[in-house]
């Protein structure tokens, strides 16, 4: 038979490259790809046997695809060599541009290594480009096109169809190969690269919609107030979101909310914790508005929401309805200061609210008269706080220097000669009801008890808003009256003793007290024991002498 021409087998070796270069673009997975490889180096290359031995990430090279003889396929595939023994192998033999071939003459020390290999023993060469079964040639890929390029794997190829060792052009041509695979590769890596980002970038965003989702059912149907707040800027503060429970506590739409900042729904007293709240992120209880006006105790629990590039960003607000609790709270705090029967307050809340009004600096030394010329605090005009308020006071007769005297109103009492000076002070109206014992022991503790309710109903109507009504127990009241002259006290004593003489009705019917008073003045440099005894003493005094005075006239 007519040999074949030279430029003959060289068209038909570059269509038969072309194609199974095409076949390598063409495959979809990375092991597809691999494969193609080796069957291209069967299909195009005209060589019976090959595999392909891919770098893994610890740079061993493993055997990913073999072709050409399902025997080798079943012993090759899978077995791993080491990177030391295929860098023994590529510095061997014989090199071909970047291939290396190793003949049957040099490669018998490399059967006993641990690169997995398939040959066969047979003759010596006939020829001396006769192809020896152990003759090994091997193709190295590489991510560039120079052999300075990392290593990708290598293609080993044997047995060549014609029997010859490949010539210029065949070794060219597996050259060509190799670097088309070394591509077609990184290319399936890339893909298969890209593939794993997409598919956990769409498992992260189904975690992230299903995070946004269990946040937002869990947001909007908490049994408690939620709200999300802006943070920092022109708009701190201001509502972006809030759930129904919070749009029903304060009896708002989720619409209008949006129109508040928590700064314009809470108490002016409260103002100063939301801020301190707001900036640490913590927690307060204060009162927030409803829509009615009215105030609702609530507890706020701040967490700061924030963005690791530009800080915190949100405000996450819980709210909890404490009024329950508060009033409880009150109800409790009412109690320990006020009297059970009367609801007055009692002796312990009375010695609070006037121990407020002492300091320990007597009227006339120069601490005193320095700390009264430079109080600016701001009272009620009788120098009390409401029910209740005391505590605001609680450091000035605690301390005898120091900030517990910054807004102190000095207490200085009336001469005590006969002459009204028109000095005011803090008169004590020390009250003992004439004849309450005998009510008592004849119509029992149930008509008592019913007498004292109405004479602390008429002392409290005979006073004015800020002045105190306190129970001492028994039948003894005291009136604090801040901002009194003498004679103010002493008309105050007639007008609270003409309301209680009139007679009182108990179960159909009437009985009459009497009432002693003494009035004292509370002045600086006294304390609450001293000021009480101090009027309880002139209560006495009055008795005394009513009592004489009435014998007199009998």
């Amino acid at each position: 038979m007519e040999t074949e021409s030279e430029p003959y087998v060289r068209l038909a070796t570059l269509r038969q490259l072309h194609q199974v270069v095409a076949d390598l673009n063409t495959a979809r997975s990375l092991a597809d790809t691999l494969q193609a490889v080796a069957d291209g180096a069967i299909s195009g290359l005209g060589y019976e046997l090959a595999a392909v031995n891919l770098v893994r990430p610890d740079g061993d090279l493993v055997v990913a695809a073999v072709a050409g003889s399902a025997g080798a396929e079943a012993l090759l595939s899978g077995r791993v060599g080491s990177r030391e023994s295929w860098e023994r192998r590529l510095s061997m033999g014989e090199r071909w541009g970047d291939l290396c071939f190793i003949p049957y003459t040099q490669g018998w020390v490399l059967d006993d290594d641990d690169v997995p290999q398939w040959h066969t023993s047979g003759p010596a060469p006939r020829f001396p480009d006769e192809w020896h079964p152990m003759d090994r040639l091997f193709a190295p890929m590489y991510a560039a096109s120079s052999g300075g390029g990392e290593l990708l794997g290598v293609i080993s190829v044997d047995r060549p169809r014609n029997g010859r060792r490949p010539g210029a052009w065949g070794r060219e041509a597996l050259q060509m190969f190799a670097f088309q695979a070394a591509i077609a590769i990184s290319n399936a890596r890339l893909r298969a690269n890209m593939q794993r980002a997409l598919v956990r970038l769409e498992r992260e965003q189904q975690a992230l919609r299903a995070s946004e989702e269990s946040f937002r059912q869990a947001f909007e149907y908490a049994p408690s107030g939620m709200a999300i707040a802006e943070m920092g800027g022109d708009q701190h503060g201001r509502l972006l979101r809030t759930n129904d429970a919070l749009c029903r506590l304060l009896g708002r739409p989720a619409s209008v909310m949006r129109r508040y900042a928590f700064s314009d729904l809470v108490h002016p007293e409260d103002i100063g914790t939301l801020l301190r709240t707001s900036a640490e992120g913590g927690r307060a209880e204060l009162r927030l508005a409803r829509r009615d006006g009215s105030y609702v105790w609530v507890s706020l629990r701040n967490s700061v929401v924030a963005d690791t590039a530009d800080g915190p960003r949100f405000l996450l607000t819980h709210v909890e309805d404490i009024e329950e609790r508060k009033r409880h709270e009150l109800q409790l705090a009412h109690r320990a200061s006020h009297d059970a029967l009367t609801g007055l307050p009692n002796s312990a809340e009375l010695r609070t609210r006037l121990s407020a009004r002492l300091c320990s600096r007597p009227p006339g030394t120069e601490e005193a008269d320095a700390f009264a010329s430079a109080a600016g605090g701001e009272h009620d005009g009788h120098g009390f706080l409401p029910d209740g308020g005391a505590e605001a006071f609680e450091g000035f007769h605690l301390a005898r220097t120091g900030p517990a005297y910054d807004s102190h109103v000095h207490a200085v009492a009336p001469s005590d000669g006969p002459e009204d000076d028109g000095a005011k002070g803090l008169a004590v109206l020390f009250c003992d009801l004439d004849g309450f014992k005998s009510i008592n022991d004849r119509f029992g503790h149930h008509t008592g008890d019913a007498v004292l309710i109405e004479v602390a109903r008429r002392l409290t109507n005979g006073v004015r808003d800020g002045d105190t009504v306190a129970r001492l127990g028994g039948d003894e009241f005291v009136v604090l009256a801040d901002g009194l002259g003498k004679a103010d006290a002493e008309d105050l004593a007639v007008r609270l003793r003409n309301a209680i003489i009139p007679p009182i009705r108990v179960d159909g019917r009437a009985v009459r007290v009497g009432a002693s008073f003494g009035i004292g003045w509370a002045g600086c440099g006294m304390s609450a024991e001293e000021v009480l005894q101090s009027a309880d003493q002139r209560m006495y005094v009055e008795k005394r002498s009513r009592s004489k005075a009435n014998r007199r006239v009998s």
